[in-house]
């Protein structure tokens, strides 16, 4: 699995010092540097997926490869008001949703 920062969607929460997904990793594995976040030691990421939660700008995903049992699927998650939207894009264009909260 790989967890990819999306360069173009992430502006680093320029109102903190550190991105949410900064905080929030439990290995401290991501940093901004510049403007935006980056995964400093992506060797180390056990993929908890909690950055791709964090993430006010949804420009976090988490690839899914078919030996987990995500068919080539990317996993994106949104936040409204108190519920997560969990997004799963498959490599076919097809698209799940689910709703929780």
């Amino acid at each position: 699995m790989a967890v990819k920062i999306d360069k173009n969607i992430c502006d680093g929460c320029p109102d903190y010092n550190q991105g949410r997904c900064e905080r929030i990793c439990p290995g401290s594995l991501i940093s901004k540097q510049g403007k935006k976040a980056k995964i400093i030691r992506p060797e180390e990421c056990w993929d908890c997926a909690a950055c791709v939660k964090a993430c006010p700008r949804n420009a976090i995903s988490l690839y899914l490869p078919e030996e987990v049992g995500g068919r080539g699927t990317e996993l994106k998650v949104q936040q409204k008001n108190k519920r997560s939207i969990w997004i799963f894009d498959r490599e076919d264009g097809s698209r799940k949703v689910y709703k929780t909260g």
